[in-house]
């Protein structure tokens, strides 16, 4: 792989570590803390957060018509999302340990912390935890494609693509068929220590 290449691939593993970096001092104006997995807030804090709260009789009553009508639709989604999730769990439980691809661990993607949040009534906890689910998945989904096209395929595509997962980098330029031959073994080895299978 070109040397530029691995410079600028550094240069945005960098710029991300600075990102996570502000994002957790921005996350300390909050004053909260983690707690076996759950977040504490200082009292004050629940309080002004309590104070903020809309009830849930208020909040359906503020909620315009087409809103209220459209909310099963959205909710009927959970069907295909848990038969999702179990074609993915099935998927990479059977696969992986036959081709030797690290497991992405489904816990590292499905995040459900927003029940913690004082502010909210029991109504956007709800839809909450359906988005998170839902865009929890599709990480974790991306990631079990994403480990899969490196063991199947990493070469890349002719024409660039929106948002490339973070492994696309590293896959083969399109056309190098030498570089895919001589290397392919090596890619399909090539994850983090810590994803590899015990």
């Amino acid at each position: 792989m070109s040397t530029k290449i691995d410079e600028l691939i550094e240069s945005i593993r960098t710029l991300e570590e600075e990102l996570q970096a502000e994002f957790r001092r921005r996350r300390e104006e909050f004053h909260f803390t983690v707690e076996a997995r759950r977040i504490r807030f200082a009292e004050e804090l629940i309080l002004q957060h309590r104070r903020l709260k809309v009830g849930l009789a208020r909040y359906l009553r503020e909620a315009r018509p087409l809103v209220v009508l459209t909310a099963p639709v959205i909710y009927a989604g959970i069907v295909p999302l848990l038969l999702l999730d179990l074609v993915v769990s099935l998927y990479q439980a059977i696969c992986f340990p036959v081709y030797g691809i690290p497991k992405a661990r489904r816990r590292d993607y499905l995040v459900f912390d927003r029940d913690d949040l004082p502010y909210l009534n029991a109504l956007e906890k709800i839809n909450c935890a359906y988005c998170s689910y839902a865009n929890g998945l599709a990480a974790w989904l991306r990631e079990v494609a994403a480990r899969t096209e490196q063991y199947w395929c990493p070469i890349k595509h002719a024409r660039r693509i929106r948002d490339a997962h973070s492994r696309y980098p590293r896959f083969f330029e399109y056309g190098d068929a030498e570089s895919y031959r001589k290397g392919l073994e090596r890619l399909r080895k090539e994850y983090e220590v810590s994803e590899r299978p015990k």
